[in-house]
């Protein structure tokens, strides 16, 4: 059996009016099971934001690791960015 503590909570009246018009429509049964699904998504989005930063790190480093780009400023990458979306845009249609 999972083990429960207790703990105390200060909520400002807008997230208790929330709470209690959760609980009050019956999409949760209880006060504790709002705030547990709230504290399971927070868990969820954290560790959602740490694997972005992962990538990001590695995508990175692979980036840096292949060697010099092709271009030389960021009017190029513009231009290139302007190019293929012209292309995309086309070729939807």
């Amino acid at each position: 059996m999972t083990q429960v503590q207790k703990v105390s909570v200060a909520l400002t009246p807008e997230f208790i009016a929330l709470l209690k018009d959760a609980v009050g429509t019956g999409e949760y049964t209880s006060a504790s099971e709002v705030i547990r699904d709230a504290l399971r998504q927070w868990k969820l989005r954290r560790s959602i934001s740490g694997l972005g930063a992962e990538e990001l790190r590695q995508s990175w480093e692979e980036g840096i690791a292949s060697g010099k780009g092709q271009f030389k400023s960021i009017e190029g990458i513009r231009k290139e960015a302007h190019r293929r979306a012209r292309r995309a845009a086309r070729a939807a249609t």
